[in-house]
């Protein structure tokens, strides 16, 4: 073991001024075990305090203020949850009050009158005077007079709180834990990226990220560590990347009769531009003799179904079988309805294998499956069962693929084990670039952003509860003119039974609304037979409105449908909203998605219904997603690395992973191996970390 590790790797109860206790508190409350984990538990924020303010220049619009003053006098006023210490706080050019409602006792014996201290806290003003409420006290001495630096700020419990372990305490630890471990802190980029980009030695980017010397030395420390944060990040998934192209073989897939038959005969659309590109992408992949890895990107309606089957006949024009795994019935059952139609018309056999396949109808499967009669099966996690075998996989789709496991991925890939079946994965989210790049770094990405001719933009508006008549009325024109509607309740698990009552009462209330309309209705509770019921009707016209819950997000196609009516619109995120706005717009005629609110809006809900009215691009809604929820929020990421990330923010850092991304793909093409000896602090990094560590950036 190496001398960094073995230091890194001590028990916090080592270190000076922490002791069994607090290390007990430490391991319990914050995961902190050892020198390695403090080290790099980093501050959320800084605390300026390095100037004072006077309580004449006192501002509510100050986050926070430090100023030196004399206590003249204190008193304990009010009665029960009212209780306070208040004390006369003065300085040459006025006064002010500080307050505590706990702690009384204490603060009434650690107050002297007269003497000088510091108080720090946010102003607020009541009248013409302004206080500070539970401040920070401190007597003024010789070495604080002058103004201190930047105090780190840690996010701790309450437990802790209550055994008096706050910021302070951890900053003081962390100045012991610096002192000793500086000399153990070794570089982990090479000179010429550090050269490069300006930026500090690791060590002082640490020491500066708790304990900055300035606000300058904090913005360098910052920078440098989400640089390296994201370069190993990148340098992990470039490198499986490159793995996959140089390591794993594919089937090579050059014969195309089936596919141009398919070209003359039964094309149903022009393709667009875009899925031209994206097909060239493809094939160039399965005629390369490597193993394909692609994640295939498209918005709402942009055709990633059609491009889907010309790839599955590419796969099963060379002997192959394709598979297609969805995340829900409703999806697998969409994808094997709209697939059925192209496969039978070419004579291929195509299945359908979900959780409410009957026993009998599997074993038809996996015995057309296991002899190469069967070309393609769509299916739910039911493909993922051992059971399941294939003559010959040689392509895998995943369609929405967040909602998969990385296992589970595997199991479908080591389904044929003399060479492995390409894989694409496919979604209709669209994900901003920055967190592409570091959740999918590893696959090849193509983007379908165009939408095929003839679509007309969906209208999408914004209206109030107070509006529900007008909206009535324009849904009875709607009708009238022979179209259909859905109107969609929010069904949240943790209140379901809750929403599920809402989605009955807005049954009834429509009912009532439109006593001479056909009304269906469709939520997670009904059978699937009961489902496949209501839904035909709905497709074959039998019914105008559809009253459901989010079961139609994904995997309905009624393109006689042009309205979509979202109740409770502040209560769904804005991508789920997209989804659902999606179901509209796949006719001729134009669509229109109504998002009815109450009055009482969050800004940020403001924001997700301002940005749905203003724009149908999915890209640009994912990228207000992305600086609404943050990375973190959004679907899939706890599988991917990317909640690894400790101080990288994807959402502003943009410009820094493509800084980071470029750097990793110039080392990689130039040294894949690592062996040079300029990358040797690249290479000691990647070696001493654990396998599975996906944070490659991490302390060692």
């Amino acid at each position: 073991m190496t001398e960094r590790v073995t230091f890194f790797d001590t028990k916090i109860d080592f270190l000076k001024g922490v002791g069994p206790q607090r290390a007990s508190l430490l391991n319990t409350e914050l995961n902190i075990f050892t020198y390695r984990d403090l080290i790099q538990y980093y501050p959320f924020r800084h605390e300026d305090r390095t100037r004072f303010v006077t309580i004449a220049e006192l501002s509510e619009a100050l986050p926070s203020a430090q100023v030196i003053g004399r206590i003249r006098d204190w008193a304990v006023v009010g009665e029960g949850p009212k209780k306070r210490l208040v004390a006369e706080f003065t300085d040459h050019t006025g006064s002010m009050d500080l307050v505590w409602f706990q702690g009384i006792t204490h603060f009434e014996k650690f107050l002297r009158p007269g003497a000088e201290y510091i108080a720090y806290g946010k102003p607020i003003a009541f009248g013409s005077k302004y206080s500070i409420t539970h401040p920070e006290l401190d007597p003024l001495t010789a070495e604080n007079e002058q103004g201190s630096t930047f105090h780190p700020i840690y996010n701790l419990t309450e437990k802790l709180r209550r055994m008096r372990v706050d910021s302070k305490l951890i900053a003081r630890m962390m100045q012991q834990l610096l002192e000793v471990a500086y000399p153990h802190i070794h570089e982990t980029l090479p000179n010429s990226l550090l050269e490069q980009y300006r930026m500090i030695s690791k060590a002082d980017a640490i020491e500066n990220i708790h304990l900055p010397k300035s606000q300058a030395w904090l913005k360098q420390a910052e920078r440098r560590l989400k640089f390296e944060e994201l370069f190993y990040n990148q340098l992990r998934l470039i490198k499986n990347k490159l793995i996959h192209k140089t390591e794993y073989p594919g089937q090579v897939f050059r014969n195309m009769k089936l596919l141009n038959r398919f070209y003359k005969e039964f094309m149903p659309f022009q393709l667009t531009e875009a899925q031209k590109r994206v097909l060239r992408e493809i094939h160039g992949d399965l005629v390369s003799g490597k193993q394909m890895n692609r994640l295939l990107q498209g918005d709402v309606g942009s055709g990633k179904t059609i491009v889907a089957f010309i790839t599955m006949l590419m796969a099963i024009d060379n002997g192959a079988q394709a598979c297609i795994m969805a995340p829900t019935e409703i999806l697998a059952d969409q994808h094997y309805y709209g697939l059925k139609v192209f496969a039978d018309q070419l004579g291929l056999t195509i299945g359908r294998l979900t959780g409410s396949t009957r026993t009998k109808g599997r074993r038809i499967i996996h015995e057309q499956l296991q002899s190469g009669l069967m070309h393609i099966i769509v299916g739910t996690h039911a493909l993922l069962e051992d059971v399941v075998q294939f003559k010959n996989l040689g392509l895998c789709i995943i369609d929405e693929q967040h909602r998969f496991g990385v296992a589970q991925r595997a199991r479908l890939w080591n389904k044929n084990q003399d060479i492995y079946p390409h894989m694409m994965v496919m979604t209709a989210t669209p994900i901003p670039r920055t967190l592409a790049m570091t959740l999918y770094g590893n696959l090849d990405l193509s983007v379908i952003d165009e939408l095929p001719a003839g679509r007309k933009p969906i209208k999408t508006v914004h209206r109030y509860d107070t509006h529900r008549l007008e909206v009535f009325g324009f849904m009875r024109q709607q009708i009238e003119q022979g179209r259909q509607v859905y109107v969609v309740y929010p069904l949240i698990e943790e209140s379901e039974k809750l929403d599920f009552k809402d989605l009955m009462d807005g049954h009834e209330s429509i009912t009532r609304a439109f006593p001479n309309h056909p009304i269906g209705v469709l939520h997670g509770r009904m059978t699937g037979y009961d489902k496949d019921f209501e839904m035909e009707r709905f497709v074959k016209g039998e019914t105008k409105i559809m009253v459901a819950t989010t079961v139609i997000e994904v995997g309905v196609n009624v393109p006689n449908a042009s309205v979509m009516v979202v109740e409770s619109a502040e209560r769904f995120g804005l991508a789920q909203l997209h989804q659902l706005r999606g179901r509209v717009g796949r006719g001729a005629e134009q669509s229109y998605c109504i998002l009815m609110t109450d009055y009482k809006l969050s800004k940020e809900t403001r924001t997700r219904i301002e940005t749905l009215v203003k724009t149908n691009n999915g890209f640009e809604i994912a990228d207000v997603d992305l600086q609404l929820r943050g990375p973190g929020d959004l679907s899939g990421t706890q599988q991917s690395g990317i909640a690894d990330l400790i101080l990288a923010d994807l959402a502003k850092d943009g410009a820094i992973l493509m800084a980071a991304r470029e750097s990793a793909q110039q080392i990689l093409a130039e040294d894949p191996d690592l062996v040079l000896p300029q990358h040797a602090p690249i290479r000691n990094q990647v070696e001493v970390q654990r396998e599975d560590e996906t944070n490659w950036s991490r302390i060692s």
